[in-house]
């Protein structure tokens, strides 16, 4: 459990990097909301990962650290280099280089979530998947009040240089982790062809699932969390162009944001062992739908001219209940996820998983800004709720509520 903190942690740093503190850096230089929207493309490299995961299953990188740790560290190395180098451009003369370092981070930070999520899934038993890979969302989460708290905090202090060095200095305990543990026993076996590592974990799914379930569970990856991903994309800008100023922000997502993730993580993993993973989707996606009326109740009451305690409590309210909300429905979807895996391709499966539910956030949130403009915030919220709808709908089909794994059974 301990390594999964780490593990969560350093997959969430980039990502939300990304989602949070990027955006905020833009907007506040200038950039338009619609380019700062398109710019959620750069997350491309989410999506595709599953194109490159047989290599990290077939062969290790120099160095003795074998398959999984020799791909987690040089992925964790490129990210604390290319995210300290961002902060010395600027937006207004460097957006073409901005645009490719970001790419770049978006490349690493994939690579290292198959390396890091093969990783994990090698070393939990099937009976701990729920608790572990709660543990593991919410240590990633908790990552996020890096570059969206505290750096924002930060940047009304520093110049902008300097807060991307301090945030990348957090790859540095993820890297500690990986010199620190030891190689899974299945990672560290004989290695297959290169053709075995890209053909064999898609029939090994299909012929396991069947083809009927296996296009359902793929749909249900794609939308279960649709809704919560754009709702989110641009959330930062948002907050600030309803008045609150990036202190305000960064000092209500840590109070306000930290607790009900960890809170809600950590039950979240313990309720798992005794509802099952099934039933974990149903009640936490539940909540999930519900915390998105939260961002649209914030819009509907429209932009403050001054921000007192009301409007304070107010954000604290949408930002708590989105991390209590949105870290129990991850948590049940990411034990999902790892629970429709075969350990002897955890890679390739978990990537090419992993990568559709990647799909909403690089592509339909490159649509944030645009609906936006067209809908105006209450508008995209509520259709934000709406689309949280179908994967919801899909779970009698890929996860009844009466029915439990054998391993779930007996973990209870």
């Amino acid at each position: 459990m301990l390594i999964c903190v780490f593990t969560g942690f350093s997959s969430g740093l980039p990502l939300y990097l990304l989602l949070n503190l990027v955006p905020a850096w833009l907007y506040t230089q200038g950039v338009s909301l619609k380019a700062i929207g398109a710019m959620t493309l750069i997350q491309l490299p989410y999506t595709w990962k599953f194109l490159w995961s047989p290599l990290a299953d077939r062969y290790p990188l120099p160095g003795g650290l074998g398959r999984r740790r020799g791909w987690m560290l040089a992925a964790q190395a490129g990210l604390l280099a290319s995210i300290g180098g961002l902060g010395g451009l600027s937006p207004r003369a460097d957006l073409e280089s901005i645009v490719a370092l970001l790419l770049l981070i978006a490349l690493l930070s994939a690579t290292q979530d198959i390396a890091l999520d093969a990783f994990r899934r090698e070393i939990l038993p099937d009976a701990e998947l729920g608790l572990g890979n709660s543990v593991h969302v919410n240590a990633y989460r908790i990552a996020g009040l890096v570059p969206g708290s505290l750096a924002l905090i930060l940047a009304d202090r520093l110049p902008w240089s300097q807060v991307f060095w301090i945030t990348a200095l957090f790859m540095l305990p993820g890297m500690a982790m990986t010199l620190a543990v030891r190689e899974p026993a299945i990672a560290a076996g004989p290695a297959r062809t290169l053709r075995d590592s890209v053909v064999l974990p898609f029939r090994e799914f299909i012929g396991r699932a069947g083809l009927r379930r296996a296009l359902l569970i793929l749909a249900f990856i794609f939308l279960y969390k649709l809704g919560d991903s754009l709702c989110t994309a641009l959330a930062t800008p948002f907050y600030l162009g309803m008045g609150y100023t990036k202190t305000e922000i960064g000092l209500v997502a840590k109070n306000a944001g930290l607790w009900p993730a960890v809170i809600g993580g950590l039950a979240g993993g313990l309720w798992m062992v005794r509802l099952g993973i099934n039933r974990a989707l149903w009640l936490f996606g539940a909540v999930q739908l519900l915390s998105i009326l939260g961002f649209a109740a914030l819009a509907w009451a429209g932009p403050q001219s001054a921000i007192g305690a009301p409007q304070l409590l107010a954000l604290a309210a949408v930002i708590g209940a989105e991390a209590l909300g949105v870290g129990l429905g991850t948590a049940a979807f990411v034990a999902f996820i790892a629970r429709s895996t075969h350990p002897l391709y955890t890679a390739t499966q978990l990537a090419l998983f992993t990568s559709l539910a990647a799909v909403p956030r690089a592509f339909v949130n490159s649509t944030a800004g645009l609906l936006v403009d067209r809908l105006g915030w209450l508008g995209f919220f509520l259709l934000c709720a709406a689309l949280a709808l179908p994967g919801m709908l899909l779970l009698p089909a890929v996860a009844p509520w009466k029915n439990r794994s054998t391993e779930e059974r007996r973990s209870c």
